[in-house]
C-alpha cells in the first residue's frame, strides 16, 4: 500500500510562490504516474498536472500552465509542485495521487493512491 504525504502549504499574497512536496512511502511503481489535484472550497476536486516517475514528462491543466512546474527527485521518493505568480483563485486543498499504472490522467478516479491534502491560501 503507496501512501502519500504532502506538505508545503501555507498562506502566501497573492503574486507570491510556494513549493508543494509529496513523498511516496515507496516508488514502485516505474513509469508510473503521479498527479497534482486541487480542491477550491465548496468546488469539485480538478486536476492540476501531472508526472511520469520515468522520463520525468509533464502535462498541465490550463490553470497552471506558465505558472505551475511539477518535477520529481527519485532518490526522495518525492514529487515537486512549483507554484508560481499564485492568485487567490489558486486557494484550494492540494492533493498528489499516484497510479499503480498508466500514463497522466486528469480524472480524479483514475487515480488508485491519495495524500490527505495540505492547504494553499492566496490572499488578495
Amino acid at each position: 500500500q503507496v501512501q502519500l504525504v504532502e506538505s508545503g502549504g501555507g498562506l502566501v499574497q497573492a503574486g507570491g510562490s510556494l513549493r508543494l512536496s509529496c513523498l511516496a512511502s515507496e516508488r514502485t511503481f516505474s513509469g508510473e504516474a503521479t498527479g497534482w489535484f486541487r480542491q477550491p472550497p465548496g468546488k469539485e476536486r480538478e486536476f492540476v498536472g501531472g508526472i511520469i516517475w520515468s522520463g520525468g514528462y509533464t502535462y498541465y491543466a490550463d490553470a497552471g500552465k506558465g505558472r505551475f512546474t511539477i518535477s520529481r527527485d527519485n532518490a526522495r521518493n518525492t514529487v515537486y509542485l512549483q507554484m508560481n505568480s499564485l492568485k487567490p483563485e489558486d486557494t484550494a486543498v492540494y492533493y498528489c495521487a499516484a497510479r499503480r499504472r498508466g500514463a497522466i490522467s486528469v480524472s480524479v478516479t483514475a487515480y488508485d493512491y491519495w495524500g490527505r491534502g495540505t492547504q494553499v491560501t492566496v490572499s488578495s
